[in-house]
C-alpha cells in the first residue's frame, strides 16, 4: 500500500532556500519515494515559489484563514506533488521568508506561520476534496502547529503527525494574545498544549501533539534530552523519549557529484584525485590567495556563535602560523563578518574571504579545498561535511551532533583500518581547534595518508537511502499503531 504523506516547511530547494532545512525538504519526497511512499510537499506562496509555479491550478479557497483570504494551488518540485498556500497578506511581500529586507524579523511571523499551519492541518485531515494523507509531516518551528491543530481542532479525519526538528535553537515563542487569533479550543492554551512560558510556543507545541518527533541525527536526538542541547525543552523531550527518532539527513548525490559538477574548472573522481589540483587554483584566485604547499582549509557557513565563528576567528593567525590558508563563505553576525575582513588584511594572501552566500562558488570550495572548518557548538547533523567527504574536502569537526555521526576521526586506528574520513575535536576552544588545525597540517603533509582520507570519504554511503527507508519505517509504524 503507498503511503501518502504531506510534507509541511516554510521552505525547499529549488524554490526558496535560507539553509539546510530547505536542502532536506527539497531530497524528501525522493529519498521515500522507492519505499512505496507519494509525498506532496505544501509550502508557503512567496513571490519566488508563486513565480515558479506561474499559471498553477486552484484546488481550495479559505475566505478566511486566521483572517486572511488564501488560497490553495497545485504544482510540482522536483517530479514531485507541490501545493501552495497562497496568503497574499501574509506571504506576497519582499524580503525572505522570516525577515524585511533590513533583516528584521516580520512583525507577524507569529500569525503567517500559524496560518501556514492551519492551512497545513485543513489539507491533512481532508478539507481539499480529491486530496488524502495518511501523514502529515511538519518541519521545525514555522509548520509544528500543524500538528496542536491537528489534535485540538482537525478539520476532518486528522491522521497521525511527525515533527522533524532541525534546529532546536528555533522555537518559534510568541506573545500571549497571539492565542486570540489562533482558532484553537480554550483547552489548548495549557501546559501541556501551546502554552509555553506564558506565551505560544510552536515547536514547543507540535513536539507535545505529535505522534512522532524525529531529529536529523541520532546523536542530537540524545543530546536535546540534555540541558545544554535542549533549549529549554530537555524536559518534554525526556517526557517524551520513546517518541523521539534520530534520522540522519542525506544529501542529493546528483546536485552534489564532483564527477559532472558543472561548477568544477576540473571534474573528477575517486580515481582522479589529481585533478582537484586544478579546482585549488580556481578558488585560490577567486579568493585572492597565494599558491601554497600548506593545506588550503575552507569554511561555508553562517557567521554565527551556535557554528563556532568566534573561536575560529580567535585561531586564524595560528591556521596561518602552520602554513596553512583560509578561505571563508558566509554571512551572519556583524561583528564577526567584520573580524574575518580584518583577517584578511592581517594577512593578505593567505586568508580570503567573501561575505554573503553564491551556490556555486559554495560547489568549488568544496571541490578545490583541502579540508572544511566545521566548529559547531552545536549542529544537528550539518550538511556542509556531507558535501566535503562527497568532494574529498576533508571535514575537520567538533564532536557533536550530526557531525559525530558522519565522520570518522583519523585517529591511529582508523588510518589503519582505511575508515578514516576526517579529524574531530572535542571541545570548542581555540585550543582545542588549534590541534585539530595542526592534525589536519601534519596528514596533509603524508599524501598517502591524506589520499586514503579523502578516498574513504568519497565512498561514505552519503545519500538519502537508508534515511529515506527510516523514514518510510516510521510512517508505516505510525499507521499501524493507528
Amino acid at each position: 500500500m503507498t503511503i501518502r504523506v504531506l510534507s509541511i516547511a516554510s521552505e525547499a530547494v529549488p524554490l526558496v532556500k535560507t539553509g539546510g532545512l530547505a536542502d532536506v525538504v527539497g531530497a524528501l519526497a525522493g529519498a521515500v519515494a522507492p519505499h512505496d511512499v507519494a509525498m506532496t510537499t505544501l509550502l508557503p506562496g512567496y513571490p519566488a515559489v508563486l513565480a515558479a509555479l506561474g499559471k498553477a491550478k486552484q484546488v481550495h479557497a479559505w475566505p478566511s484563514l486566521l483572517g486572511e483570504p488564501a488560497r490553495l494551488v497545485a504544482g510540482r518540485i522536483g517530479g514531485h506533488a507541490l501545493l501552495v498556500v497562497d496568503a497574499p497578506g501574509l506571504f506576497r511581500r519582499d524580503g525572505g521568508p522570516y525577515v524585511d529586507g533590513n533583516g528584521r524579523d516580520w512583525a507577524d511571523n507569529g500569525l503567517r506561520f500559524a496560518a501556514f499551519s492551519r492551512a497545513a492541518a485543513d489539507v491533512a485531515s481532508g478539507a481539499v476534496r480529491g486530496a488524502r494523507f495518511d501523514i502529515a509531516h511538519a518541519h521545525d518551528w514555522q509548520a509544528a502547529l500543524c500538528a496542536a491543530y491537528l489534535r485540538f481542532a482537525p478539520a476532518g479525519d486528522a491522521p497521525p503527525s511527525v515533527v522533524t526538528i532541525h534546529n532546536m535553537a528555533f522555537q518559534g515563542h510568541f506573545p500571549r494574545a497571539l492565542f486570540d487569533r489562533l482558532d484553537l479550543p480554550p483547552e489548548a492554551w495549557s501546559i501541556n498544549g501551546v502554552e509555553y512560558h506564558g506565551g505560544v510556543g510552536f515547536l514547543k507545541a507540535g513536539l507535545e501533539s505529535a505522534w512522532a518527533i524525529t531529529t536529523v541525527s541520532p546523536t542530537y536526538a540524545r543530546e536535546i534530552r540534555h540541558s545544554e542541547f535542549g533549549m529549554g525543552l530537555d524536559g518534554l523531550i525526556r517526557a517524551r523519549a520513546g517518541q523521539v527518532h534520530g534520522i540522519v539527513n542525506g544529501i542529493d548525490t546528483h546536485e552534489w557529484d564532483p564527477a559532472t559538477d558543472p561548477q568544477l574548472a576540473a571534474p573528477f573522481t575517486v580515481r582522479t584525485l589529481a585533478r582537484r589540483a586544478t579546482n585549488r587554483a580556481r578558488v585560490e584566485a577567486e579568493f585572492g590567495i597565494e599558491a601554497g604547499t600548506g593545506p588550503l582549509f575552507v569554511v561555508i557557513s553562517r557567521l554565527t556563535w551556535q557554528k563556532g565563528m568566534d573561536v575560529l576567528l580567535q585561531t586564524i593567525d595560528h591556521l596561518i602560523g602552520c602554513g596553512a590558508r583560509l578561505a571563508v563563505l558566509g554571512s551572519g553576525d556583524k561583528a564577526l563578518e567584520a573580524g574575518f575582513v580584518a583577517a584578511t588584511a592581517r594577512h593578505p594572501g593567505r586568508v580570503g574571504v567573501r561575505i554573503g552566500y553564491d551556490e556555486g562558488l559554495s560547489h568549488r570550495m568544496q571541490g578545490g579545498g583541502d579540508a572544511i572548518l566545521v566548529p559547531s557548538r552545536f549542529e544537528p547533523c550539518g550538511l556542509t561535511q556531507l558535501y566535503g567527504l562527497a568532494y574529498g574536502c576533508v571535514p575537520v569537526v567538533a564532536r557533536t551532533g550530526g557531525l559525530v555521526d558522519t565522520v570518522v576521526d583519523a585517529n591511529l586506528a582508523a588510518i589503519a583500518a582505511g575508515a578514516a574520513t576526517g579529524v574531530q575535536f572535542n571541545t570548542v576552544t581555540p585550543d582545542a581547534l588549534a590541534e585539530a588545525i595542526e592534525r589536519t597540517v601534519l596528514l596533509h603533509r603524508q599524501p598517502a595518508v591524506w589520499q586514503a582520507i579523502q578516498r574513504a570519504g568519497m565512498k561514505s554511503d552519503f545519500s538519502w537511502g537508508r534515511s529515506g527507508k527510516a523514514y518510510a519505517d516510521l510512517y508505516q509504524q505510525l499507521l499501524e499503531a493507528r
